[in-house]
């Protein structure tokens, strides 16, 4: 878009009459008795009169002065909602959250609408009107500009979760009063419809636990009657106000129409090997834990009305063992008779039928949430297989893992995935769940894959996603230091709160949640109003700087688990000694070259690629050099873009910050990059010896070394020496601090180079280098398929993929369960045209079934249909049952 129209779409601007700022404006709340509405209503006021309009509030539209710009907040259902939606040819959605904003005439006054089908969409058209007056140029303009709109939410959750894991760094948040109206109002404006406070996440095992506070949350909140149960070192007055903050947020999260969700992580009551903890918990044992545990989480919902959902962490990191029916059964209890509705949100691992049946006897609605590309961030589709780490291995002893017996035996592979989860006609709902791993820190914001995202976050009938925001576990295991979240060395980068840093990655995320199809003029006109003339770039500079870990982290996962794996720190990974690297779940050899993809059955490993270039393969997997083509594509198109931005836009701490961290994101592509080439390299060099091989993977590793010094050195100004989000090397630190690591794993290859000569094969390893070295530009195939609208069970699902000209076609399918392996056919036919079917017998199932095909043609390989031009498709297709 050209920068001028840009700026006109994001300050509201359009060709239809427009009114000045000077001119005053009603606010009619129409029919509407109930508090969100209202509240909404006031936050339009609010946001007119601190720009300078004058604003009345009206009871009747017989009030308004003639000729005076009224803005009409009702329901669809009110009469003069209806009278205005019609002229404007709108029809407003009867689902939940749906919203209309129109303009038009009512007895003869200019009149804005903004409506919803019930109060939450009525919310959201009001909180929309104020964002618009908040961010443009000049607010009455941005109100009348003509344009009319209708929507309607794409998913049922769209949830942001924030947690409290350190005592040092979020006592701040958790008790600042004034911090969370503004907090829980920017959600709401961005369309998120739940918000969940995670308490008790700070450790997954309750072993060397320092930082104790809230860790089995009920005795820091409240004393429950007939149990001498008290957390040590907590004066009575401090845990009581606990419990009056906790019901503050609750209200305050409630009032803007938004859900509250509460997560208790952890029943856990006893430290293990903890001399230091700052609190323990006494007056527990056995016998009373989960009699307490019930009467304390009634006491909980009796003292806390506004609580609407729980989530609960139901495997053996909750610290009770899984299996353990008959203890989660009496604390549901609390539950099932609590006298309203309350969602249960189980965590998916560990979860089994019997646990789900458990729930379900509480006659309350049950969501259960798997983690969405393990505990990290990928491209934007489900994974199409899970690595084999993951997968049910049946010699397994049914008593490994002990408290994980069930996680880490036959149920392994919900650990990380969605499992066997998606079966029809299930009677439970399913809400995906995406943890820090890939965003904890830095600033993302890529609206094409946010978009992407949302479309298939129902995927096979799934009810919505939740995300764990930025900063999540800041601070966590006893590592939280003072001096603010955001870790900043330079203290004018401070944003007055931590999450304000965010707010476009909570716009990005949180619009296109609710509409995947949404306009871009709502973080365009942020955008504008933050950088001026330099917004354009500055869009596409960050888009593409962050698009550089989900398509790494597809391609390369040494770790499902975030507390190991941090691709914004990169802990280097030596690409030749096993010994060095911090990764318990990990292919072995535990060298760089081995490491599995996260989707295993679409993306190739380092070791693999380099074996099928020496032997001249053609593989229809992507390919780690190709990852390494795109990530170069990303950085130089980022690079470039930011270099526009920073000559347009204002100096200010908003635009630094912004620079600042697309500038690490952009250094990550060029190290990543460089690295998988170096990987390649030296497979190919293991493979045939040949020293060219190793001396071009030395100069490659060299390139990503650079490319982090770079990026890394600067920063030792800017972001504190230490960040920190654990206790273990690899979890805090600096990006400077990688740079010894990286040094001494090329110092081993040039070791290597400087041993006599090993020897050639008899392999000529040139094409296999060239191909190392070169930029891929693979297209996906060029077909058409049209896949069946469903299908019957025990009846062929027949499929036809038309191909650019004669090739070898395969089909592959797999039930939609993570647990099952993809089962394969060749298609017959010649020209371009080939069928085959899905056989009959597969059909008999509970599941949907997916499938895509790879295409052998005159020497060139691919897939179909593939992830398209900007990785953002859905790589194979799925069909579910009539």
């Amino acid at each position: 878009m050209h920068r001028r129209s840009f700026l006109q779409a994001a300050s509201g601007i359009a060709a239809l009459p427009i009114l000045g700022a000077e001119q005053a404006v009603s606010i009619l709340p129409h029919q509407i008795s109930t508090a969100p509405p209202q509240w909404a209503a006031e936050e339009l006021r609010k946001a007119l009169a601190g720009r300078g309009v004058n604003v009345t509030v009206r009871k009747s539209l017989s009030d308004v002065p003639r000729g005076e710009f009224c803005v009409v907040a009702a329901h669809f259902s009110a009469p003069l909602a209806q009278e205005v939606l019609k002229r404007a040819r709108l029809t407003g959605s009867a689902e939940p959250e749906a919203l209309a904003i129109a303009t038009g005439q009512v007895s003869g006054r200019p009149v804005l609408l903004a409506a919803g089908h019930e109060d939450r969409g009525l919310v959201y058209a009001l909180l929309e009107l104020a964002d618009r007056a908040n961010l443009a140029p000049e607010p009455v303009r941005a109100l009348s500009n003509g344009k009319s709109i209708a929507e309607k939410p794409a998913n049922r959750i769209r949830s942001m979760s924030r947690a409290f894991v350190s005592d040092v760094e979020d006592k701040p948040w958790f008790n600042d009063r004034e911090m969370w109206p503004e907090y829980l109002t920017m959600l709401a404006s961005q369309r998120f419809n739940r918000f969940n406070l995670c308490l008790s996440l700070g450790y997954d095992f309750m072993r060397q636990v320092t930082d104790a506070y809230l860790l089995f949350p009920y005795p820091f909140l409240f004393e429950v009657p007939g149990y001498n149960v008290r957390a040590t070192n907590l004066p009575d007055s401090e845990r009581d106000a606990n419990l009056e903050m906790l019901r503050f947020i609750s209200e305050e999260t409630v009032k803007r129409g938004l859900d509250f969700q509460l997560g208790l992580w952890t029943h856990a009551y006893e430290w293990i090997d903890t001399p230091k903890a700052n609190h323990y918990i006494e007056g527990l044992n056995a016998q009373n834990h989960a009699n307490y545990c019930r009467d304390a989480l009634a006491h909980l919902l009796k003292s806390c009305p506004a609580i609407t959902g729980l989530t609960l962490r139901i495997h053996g990191e909750s610290g009770v063992p899984e299996g353990s029916y008959d203890f989660w059964r009496t604390i549901f209890g609390a539950i099932a008779n609590c006298g309203r509705r309350i969602e249960i949100d189980m965590h998916a691992k560990g979860m089994d039928q019997s646990m789900i049946d458990v729930a379900l006897e509480t006659k309350q609605p049950v969501v259960i949430s798997p983690k969405y590309w393990a505990e990290h961030f990928g491209l934007p589709y489900h994974q199409a297989a899970i690595r084999s780490l993951e997968m049910p291995h049946v010699d397994r002893d049914p008593n490994h893992g002990g408290l994980m017996k069930i996680s880490a035996g036959s149920r392994s592979f919900l650990r990380y995935g969605y499992g066997d989860l998606l079966k029809e006609d299930r009677n439970y709902k399913v809400m995906f769940r995406v943890f820090p791993g890939a965003v904890r820190h830095l600033l993302w914001g890529d609206p094409q894959i946010a978009s992407a995202c949302a479309k298939i976050t129902s995927f096979c009938g799934a009810d919505g996603i939740e995300f764990h925001e930025p900063l999540f576990f800041k601070g966590r295991r006893g590592s939280g230091l003072p001096g603010g979240r955001n870790a900043y060395l330079d203290t004018s980068l401070n944003p007055k709160w931590d999450w304000q840093k965010f707010d476009y990655y909570y716009r990005v995320w949180g619009r296109n949640l609710y509409n995947p199809s949404t306009d871009p003029e709502p973080w365009r006109r942020y955008l504008t109003k933050e950088f001026k003339e330099g917004a354009p770039a500055a869009e596409l500079a960050l888009a593409n700087a962050s698009r550089v870990i989900p398509t790494f982290l597809t391609s390369h996962g040494p770790s499902a688990a975030h507390n190991s794996y941090w691709v914004e720190m990169y802990v280097n990974m030596s690409l030749l000694d096993p010994k060095k690297h911090h990764y318990s779940d990990t292919l072995a050899p535990k060298v760089f070259g081995n490491v599995s993809p996260f989707d295993p059955q679409l993306f190739s490993r380092m070791n693999d690629c380099a074996k099928e270039l020496v032997n001249g393969q053609s593989t229809a997997k992507y390919l780690p050099v190709e990852v390494a083509s795109w990530l170069e594509q990303y950085a130089a198109s980022a690079e470039k873009h930011l270099s526009e931005a920073k000559k347009l836009a204002p100096k200010s701490p908003e635009f630094r910050r912004f620079a600042i961290d697309t500038e690490i994101q952009i250094g990550l592509g060029k190290f990543f990059a460089s690295k998988l080439r170096a990987g390649v390299l030296f497979g190919i060099f293991q493979e045939t010896g040949d020293r060219e091989a190793l001396k071009q993977s030395i100069r490659m590793y060299q390139s990503a070394r650079s490319a982090w010094a770079d990026f890394s050195l600067p920063l030792r100004t800017i972001y504190r020496a230490d960040v920190t989000y654990g206790g273990e090397k690899f979890l805090r630190g600096h990006w400077a601090d990688r740079l010894p690591a990286i040094d001494e794993d090329i110092a081993s290859l040039s070791a290597v180079m400087d041993r006599p000569d090993p020897g050639k094969s008899s392999k000529d390893a040139g094409p296999a280098i060239k191909a190392a070295l070169a930029t891929v530009r693979r297209a996906d195939s060029a077909g058409h398929h049209s896949p069946p609208a469903h299908f019957s069970p025990g009846q062929p699902i027949r499929v036809e993929v038309a191909t650019s000209g004669p090739a070898e076609v395969k089909l592959f399918y797999r039930h939609v369960d993570q647990a099952e392996l993809y089962e394969s056919i060749p298609l017959s036919g010649t020209g371009d045209r080939y069928s085959g079917e899905i056989p009959a017998e597969y059909t008999k199932t509970d599941y949907p079934v997916q499938y895509y095909f790879e295409i052998h043609n005159g020497g060139e390989s691919s897939l179909f249909p593939g992830l398209g031009p900007n990785l953002t498709d859905q790589p194979y297709y799925v069909v579910r049952r009539a």
